[in-house]
């Protein structure tokens, strides 16, 4: 099952990502990046962005892989979202390499994006209806 995280987190380009403030939750589409080696995925956001308060007063997040395959295969899980030592220029290759014409927002509004990593401990795997497991990082 391994093997089908690594490839779904390559494949798909976005996540929902779910946080929380009093008691509320908010889910909105990011697109991320996931770093195999470090096991951390990345996403951006802008400085002014409500994500950015959101995760200041609690990091606790949750998020599910958006399938675009035609299938339901997905991974979700639950981590910490925190603001990365990493600029969005330093993984600007990876973000470009996975989506198309990102390049081209990071050339235009870079300087107002925020890059955020996300650590897990565990996530599932879920290939189909009876065909999930959870994996650990």
């Amino acid at each position: 099952m391994r093997e089908h995280f690594e490839r779904i987190m390559a494949e798909h380009r976005e996540i929902a990502l779910a946080t929380t403030t009093d008691g509320l939750p908010h889910v909105r589409i990011v697109n991320f990046y996931y770093a195999p080696k470090e096991r951390r995925i990345y996403f951006v956001t802008f400085k002014d962005n409500e994500k950015v308060v959101e995760l200041a007063a609690n990091p606790h997040i949750a998020f599910t892989t958006v399938p675009h395959n035609d299938t339901v295969e997905h991974v979700r899980a639950s981590g910490c979202a925190v603001k990365s030592a990493h600029t969005v220029y330093d993984l600007a290759a990876q973000f470009a390499a996975k989506i198309p014409h990102y390049q081209e927002t990071i050339d235009a509004v870079g300087s107002d994006l925020i890059l955020y990593e996300i650590t897990c401990r565990t996530a599932v795997v879920t290939l189909g209806i009876g065909r999930r497991e959870t994996v650990h990082l």
